[in-house]
C-alpha cells in the first residue's frame, strides 16, 4: 500500500542526530532568552511525554505541570507519572486539578458546550503555565508537532500559547519513532492521541481520518508539493480525503501567524477618508 511507503520514508531519519540538536536548540535558547530554564505540561500522550524526556536532558532546571480535569482518563495520569519517575522528576512536578477553575468560567458564561468548555480547559493550562513560568523566569516548552500545527488541531492561546516548540517540525509518525528512540514505554508511543477536552474524544475520531493517512497527505503536499489529485491517487485514497485536509491546513493558518495587522496607505484605504500625513 503507498500510504505505508509514504510513512516509511517520513520514519527513515537519523533520530540520534534530531534529538541531539532539539536538545541543544532547547538549552540555547533559554540560554539566550536570559531564562533560568522550562516549564511543561505533560499530559502523558506521546507528544508531551517526547519532549519533556528532551527537555529534561536540554537542561536540569526544569518544572512540570499535570493539569488533569474530570475528563482525564486515568491512564493519561498514570503514563505522565512513568515519565516523571523515567527522568528522575519526582521532586520537580506538581499537579493542579482544574475543575474548580473550569467551574467558575462556567458560572460566568452559563453554557455546557462541550467544545466551548474544551478550549477553555487548554486555555486554562496556558494561564497556569505562564504564570509559573513567570514566577520561576522560565520558557514555557510546547509539545506540538508539525501534523498538529499544520491542521490546526490546537487550541488558539491554549496548547498554541506557548514560548517555543520543540518538535514541531516532527510529524506526529516522527514523534512515535522518537519516543522510541527515547525509550518511553510501547503503551506511550502506540497511544492513540487525544487532548482528552472531553470525555472519549480522541484526536483521529474528531478529524474523521488516521494519522497514518493524515501524515502521507501532509508529507507529499507540504514536502513534495503534489496536488491534490495526484495525492489521492498515489495513495489510493477518495480525492475528498485530500481536499478535507488542505481546507484544514488553508483555514487553520490564521492560528500559526501572530495577528493580521491591517496596515494603513494611500492604496489600501478610501480616498476619501483623510488621515495624519505622517501616518503614510
Amino acid at each position: 500500500m503507498r500510504v505505508q511507503s509514504v510513512l516509511q520514508e517520513l520514519k527513515d531519519v537519523n533520530y540520534s542526530v534530531i534529538s541531539e540538536y532539539i536538545i541543544r536548540r532547547i538549552s540555547e535558547y533559554i540560554t539566550e532568552s536570559g531564562k533560568n530554564g522550562g516549564i511543561i505540561g505533560l499530559s502523558g500522550g506521546i507528544d508531551s511525554s517526547v519532549t519533556t524526556v528532551l527537555l529534561s536532558k536540554a537542561t536540569q532546571n526544569y518544572f512540570i505541570l499535570l493539569m488533569p480535569s474530570s475528563s482525564t482518563p486515568q491512564k493519561d495520569m498514570e503514563d505522565a507519572k512513568k515519565i516523571i519517575n523515567m527522568i528522575g522528576a519526582n521532586n520537580k512536578y506538581k499537579i493542579i486539578n482544574i475543575d474548580p477553575i473550569l467551574e467558575s468560567f462556567k458560572n460566568e458564561i452559563k453554557t455546557n458546550d462541550k467544545l466551548v468548555l474544551g478550549n477553555i480547559k487548554a486555555r486554562i493550562r496556558m494561564i497556569l503555565l505562564y504564570a509559573y513560568a513567570q514566577i520561576m523566569n522560565y520558557l514555557v516548552i510546547g509539545t506540538g508537532d508539525k501534523s498538529e500545527l499544520l491542521l490546526g488541531y490546537f487550541t488558539k492561546y491554549g496548547d498554541g500559547g506557548v514560548d517555543i516548540l520543540p518538535i514541531g517540525d516532527l510529524y506526529k509518525t516522527q514523534v512515535r519513532e522518537l519516543g522510541r528512540y527515547l525509550g518511553l514505554p510501547e503503551d506511550i508511543v502506540t497511544k492513540p492521541s487525544s487532548p482528552a477536552l472531553w470525555e472519549g474524544q480522541t484526536a483521529e475520531g474528531e478529524l474523521g481520518v488516521s494519522y497514518d493517512i493524515i501524515d502521507a497527505i501532509l508529507y507529499l503536499r507540504v514536502e513534495k508539493m503534489m496536488d491534490i489529485e495526484s495525492i489521492a491517487k498515489d495513495l489510493q485514497i477518495d480525492t475528498e480525503i485530500v481536499h478535507k485536509i488542505d481546507r484544514m491546513i488553508k483555514t487553520s493558518q490564521h492560528k500559526r501567524l501572530p495577528p493580521e495587522i491591517f496596515r494603513l496607505s494611500g492604496r489600501a484605504i478610501n480616498s476619501d477618508w483623510r488621515y495624519p500625513r505622517e501616518w503614510i
